[in-house]
């Protein structure tokens, strides 16, 4: 009788003890799994903060002056120190061939085009005129610099079709609208300088440069705004022009140069003021004139002074305007 108790209480109080170290891996399992939940939601809020917090409305912006500092300040709070959270998926490498391009555009320009109406049209395109691909990893990243001064009527319009354009291409991009403070002689050779300078300082990563005129837009998708083992000449048919280039040797327009390519050639003539001449310089650095060779030495992207005056984050791009000084009064090279 007593053998029998005895093994009655064995069995029960192993019982016991396997329903108590099943309550504690269910306690376990619970506790991990709340605390991964909470990882996650500050992973996300730290992806998302700065961009909901730099996000303002449709017809807002927002200014600042860039201080003498490596690094550009933004004037807002840093966030906050989080835990990070779980690796992030790999995404796959972004297609040559785009399968969304949709090849020959109807391009107009008669529509009326508020900029509120591109913003809607493009709501993946983060503030600055920021977009990365949310389905796969771009082999490059790309600044479209873009010389400006009195064109907000072109710039509505080849925002509204360059955005589309740009994302179907799979590229990840950003938007920099060099301005030329003052109604001096207007220098676009000059202001390429300034926006490849002021794009490094910005995102160190780039390290593919389209300079782009803002009256040109491209009337098929599938030329691909990218930078190749040679410089690029992308505008060599223009309406203006009855598609044909107006001379040998023209690589004016739109142009695509990567870091390494822009920096052998020590960027862009800055003594051309007004237009013409400096797209000649342009192609003579390439193909490495002997006169242009010397030149090339003296003056470039080593040699370019300018002054931020402003730096304006827009919703679909930034904004740099800069004092870019005036021409001499005698002539460059006398």
């Amino acid at each position: 009788m007593s053998r029998l108790l005895g093994g009655t209480l064995e069995r029960v109080c192993k019982a016991v003890l396997l329903l108590c170290l099943l309550h504690f891996l269910v306690a376990v399992i619970l506790y991990f799994d709340v605390y991964a939940q909470h990882l996650a939601f500050f992973s996300r809020f730290s992806a998302r903060g700065p961009a909901l917090a730099l996000h303002p409305a449709a017809s807002s912006s927002t200014n600042c002056s860039r201080p003498n500092a490596t690094a550009p300040s933004s004037g807002l709070p840093e966030a906050p120190s989080v835990r990070p959270g779980p690796t992030a998926p790999i995404l796959p490498p972004c297609p040559d061939s785009p399968p969304g391009l949709v090849g020959r555009l109807l391009i107009e320009f008669t529509s009326p085009m508020p900029l509120e109406r591109v913003q809607r049209e493009n709501p993946g395109v983060l503030l600055g005129g920021r977009y990365t691909p949310p389905d796969c990893t771009p082999a490059q990243t790309v600044a479209v610099i873009i010389p400006f001064r009195h064109r907000e009527h072109h710039l509505r319009y080849w925002l509204h079709y360059m955005h589309p354009i740009l994302r179907r291409q799979r590229l990840r991009y950003g938007i920099y609208v060099i301005n030329q403070h003052g109604e001096d002689t207007f220098n676009r050779a000059k202001l390429l300088n300034v926006g490849f300078l002021e794009a490094l300082k910005e995102d160190a990563t780039y390290d593919c440069f389209i300079f782009s005129d803002v009256d040109l837009v491209p009337m098929d998708d599938r030329n691909l705004y990218r930078c190749g083992d040679q410089p690029r000449h992308f505008a060599i048919a223009i309406d203006k022009f009855g598609f044909r280039l107006p001379y040998a040797g023209y690589f004016g327009g739109v142009s695509g140069l990567s870091k390494a390519q822009f920096l052998r050639i020590n960027g862009f003539p800055n003594e051309y003021w007004g237009w013409g001449g400096e797209d000649d310089d342009i192609f003579n650095r390439f193909t490495k004139i002997k006169n242009t060779k010397l030149t090339m030495k003296r003056d470039g992207i080593g040699s370019v002074r300018y002054q931020v005056l402003e730096v304006s984050w827009q919703p679909l791009f930034t904004n740099i305007t800069v004092d870019i000084g005036r021409p001499p009064s005698w002539p460059p090279w006398g």
